[in-house]
């Protein structure tokens, strides 16, 4: 388990990726771990946001 800070970043990154349209397998954390779940919601944020907005892929 991370920081609250370690949690923050690590949504951050995942966003991040979502929005340069990296793929899911990006992700940098182990599995089963509290800092990959934040990386994952980053992620899948990220890319509902930009799918929605037909930016996908820009």
């Amino acid at each position: 388990m991370g920081t609250r800070a370690q949690i923050v970043e690590a949504h951050q990154k995942g966003s991040e990726a979502g929005r340069r349209n990296e793929p899911p397998t990006a992700c940098p954390y182990p599995r089963d771990t509290t800092l990959r779940t934040a990386w994952i919601r980053g992620y899948a944020k990220a890319i509902r946001l930009y799918t929605s907005s037909g930016m996908r892929g820009v």
